[in-house]
């Protein structure tokens, strides 16, 4: 994969990508505490260099982009300038949270040509028990007072990892890089905490999306999570919802990237 400088966003910030492969150009958007060299999209970008430009980032506070102040609104300015990095319009798939991302910028009107959606992290029903509130200002207050590994393990706890899972991850090499980009899941959380009620989604939250969507869900995910996206794809204009069967949040490269191929060549 060959580096490229940066681009820049609208604050000022620098923002690292790669780019690898040849073809019309796919922006993939990462999920929580993940970047360039840590997490799915190097292997998906592989997966779709034969048929695409594929631009991989890292997320501002995380990787080699600078770590300046954050919000949502400058997150989807920051992808907006990889857009503009990619020629002013790209095809873009988020996964996870970084899905909820993608999907505020369509909303937004940053010129995405087609969206795809990898389970954003919603809960719309009691399939699982619902995120009050209190739990941003929990994390906002553990980030606060630089307690990265106790931040890290309350997102872990949200998106229901095994307590004993966790301890091992702690052990692990990784646990270093997800301690480095603690301070990002306020903006993760931030994204999708709105809709952890377990309520239905409002019907025109996401109406000013104008570009075909693909809403994607893996077969072996839980009820909670397949239930969110196909709620998802019935409030957003212009969606279909696909299931790919034996996939779970952690998608494999080898599921997805031919679905991606085949709905942004389509």
């Amino acid at each position: 994969m060959s580096a490229m400088p940066h681009t820049t966003s609208a604050d000022g910030t620098t923002i690292a990508f790669s780019t690898t492969g040849s073809g019309p150009a796919v922006i993939l958007v990462d999920g929580a505490l993940c970047h360039r060299r840590f997490g799915p999209s190097g292997a998906v970008a592989k997966a779709l260099a034969d048929r695409f430009t594929v631009f991989t980032y890292d997320r501002r506070g995380r990787g080699e982009s600078a770590n300046t102040p954050s919000t949502p609104d400058r997150e989807v300015e920051d992808l907006a300038a990889v857009i503009e990095a990619a020629g002013g319009s790209a095809y873009v798939c988020g996964v996870s949270s970084g899905a909820a991302l993608a999907l505020e910028a369509a909303n937004r009107g940053v010129r995405i040509r087609k969206l795809a959606l990898y389970e954003a992290p919603l809960i719309v029903d009691a399939a699982r028990e619902p995120i009050g509130p209190e739990y941003l200002a929990q994390l906002r207050a553990l980030v606060a007072e630089d307690r990265r590994s106790d931040a890290v393990r309350l997102f872990m706890k949200a998106v229901q990892v095994p307590a004993i899972f966790v301890a091992l991850m702690r052990l692990m090499p990784s646990w270093s890089s997800m301690k480095a980009a603690a301070p990002t899941l306020v903006n993760d959380v931030a994204l999708v905490e709105p809709y952890w009620r377990g309520k239905a989604l409002p019907a025109d939250r996401w109406s000013a999306v104008a570009v075909p969507t693909l809403v994607l869900d893996g077969g072996k995910s839980p009820a909670w999570m397949r239930n969110a996206q196909h709620a998802l794809a019935s409030v957003v204009p212009h969606a279909t919802s696909r299931t790919l069967d034996g996939q779970t949040h952690m998608v494999s490269a080898k599921a997805l990237a031919p679905v991606l191929a085949e709905f942004f060549a389509g």
